[in-house]
């Protein structure tokens, strides 16, 4: 259980948290890799099989399966614990990834069977995305929600200022297969870092069948307003995340002739701009401030889409990168604490895992259509995900629920 104290609430009381360093320290090898990861195979499908149709379905494989099982994996973190189960996704990551590189090599890797596999590694993935983020509020106390939510949405997004760069250069210079081996043994490190570390217990609204609770937690998820509410809204936004994960490296290796080193670059300045975003808002205070802070965001995210439709080399994309990293930051921690608020602990594990799942279900859907929509003109794919940022826009704005504060406000002006 989370401590009963009620320490001052800065970063440098985190590091008295017992265990969280060697927590997020496993953490942030594993998203690095991740971020690694992510650039890699898309570059691989996109030079290698020169199909961006394939680069979208691989994005797409890489995310949805996990989705689809995500109740049965909130199901498994709230009856077995979180960290054994982390510790297995690494695990299965890393294997896959060797596997993907020896049957490169051996020059037996078919499209459909490079699909499959970066399917049944996703199968995993929510044990270590949702097992983490739900393991945070167990093992830090209330007040320093914010903080911890910052340093995890610094984490995503430092992984990215690291990991994009490094996976496209070392793609470059050293080839695809050897960048793979490098992120499977970056996956084995964060295990090691891991294991053994301690895991709290909660008491668990479980019916004792795995089925029916992993049933009841999307039943509670779905019931749950605030939940409801996000799902809808972040999942219509995360459809333009999506294109720009697969419009980004066309710009720039078709339109504009660059290296992939390049693509690394862009994904990297995005990282950059998010960290220092996320740093300052980690020390607001969110509480009353949720919704704002994510309608905001998503607001400017259409401008920041629609910048990609300006024809001048490679400023649009730097502009675009820079400035969604830039917004990113006050709209995940505002997510993650608001989240945390509306969870009763006995649910955390199923009900994070399905939250989450549903806020990114749109990713690889946006990745997928992208591949597609590209066929006719780069510029569809990006009106596209303008579209789903305007929807989003309107969708949060009409389904969050307001805060009493704001509803006092809004009262008082009226």
């Amino acid at each position: 259980m989370a401590q009963t104290s009620a320490p001052n609430p800065s970063y440098r009381a985190l590091l008295e948290v017992p265990s969280l360093g060697r927590v997020l320290l496993s953490m942030q090898v594993a998203r690095i890799a991740q971020s690694m990861v992510g650039i890699v195979v898309i570059l691989f499908a996109l030079q290698r099989y020169n199909s961006p149709q394939l680069a979208g379905l691989v994005a797409f494989s890489s995310i949805a399966p996990g989705m689809l099982i995500s109740p049965i994996a909130g199901a498994l973190l709230d009856r077995h614990g979180r960290i054994r189960l982390i510790i297995l996704d690494y695990v299965v990551a890393a294997v896959t990834l060797m596997l993907v590189a020896g049957l490169s090599l051996a020059g037996s890797l078919p499209a459909p069977l490079l699909v499959a596999i970066t399917a049944l590694a996703s199968l995993t993935g929510p044990l270590s995305s949702s097992g983490l983020r739900s393991l945070f509020p167990l093992l830090v106390p209330k007040p320093l929600w914010e903080r911890v939510n910052a340093v995890d949405s610094n984490g995503w997004v430092l992984a990215t200022v690291v990991g994009a760069p490094f996976g496209a250069v070392a793609a470059q210079i050293l080839g695809f297969e050897t960048a793979l081996g490098l992120i499977a043994a970056a996956y084995v490190v964060a295990a090691v870092v891991i294991f053994g570390a301690p895991d709290p217990r909660t008491d668990v609204a479980s019916s004792g069948s795995l089925f029916l609770d992993a049933w009841q937690g999307l039943v509670y998820t779905w019931r749950n307003r605030t939940l409801r509410s996000l799902a809808i809204s972040l999942s219509v936004m995360n459809l333009s995340g999506g294109v720009i994960q697969i419009v980004v490296p066309l710009l720039i290796l078709r339109r504009l002739g660059m290296g992939q080193e390049m693509v690394g670059y862009m994904f990297g300045l995005s990282g950059a701009f998010g960290v220092i975003s996320a740093f300052f808002s980690g020390r607001i205070r969110t509480e009353g401030r949720e919704r704002r802070m994510i309608l905001l965001p998503a607001a400017a995210f259409v401008g920041t889409s629609a910048i990609l439709l300006w024809p001048a080399g490679l400023l649009p994309i730097a502009l675009c990168m820079a400035l969604s990293g830039l917004a990113n930051g006050p709209l995940d921690i505002a997510m993650f604490t608001l989240r945390q608020r509306k969870t009763d602990q006995a649910w955390m594990g199923r009900a994070f895992t399905v939250s989450m799942n549903l806020n990114f279900s749109g990713f690889p859907i946006g990745a997928a259509l992208a591949g597609v929509l590209v066929l006719g003109s780069i510029e569809m794919a990006i009106v596209f995900g303008i579209i789903a940022n305007v929807s989003a826009v309107l969708l949060g704005y009409w389904l969050i629920p307001r805060s009493d504060d704001e509803r006092q406000k809004q009262e008082a002006g009226g």
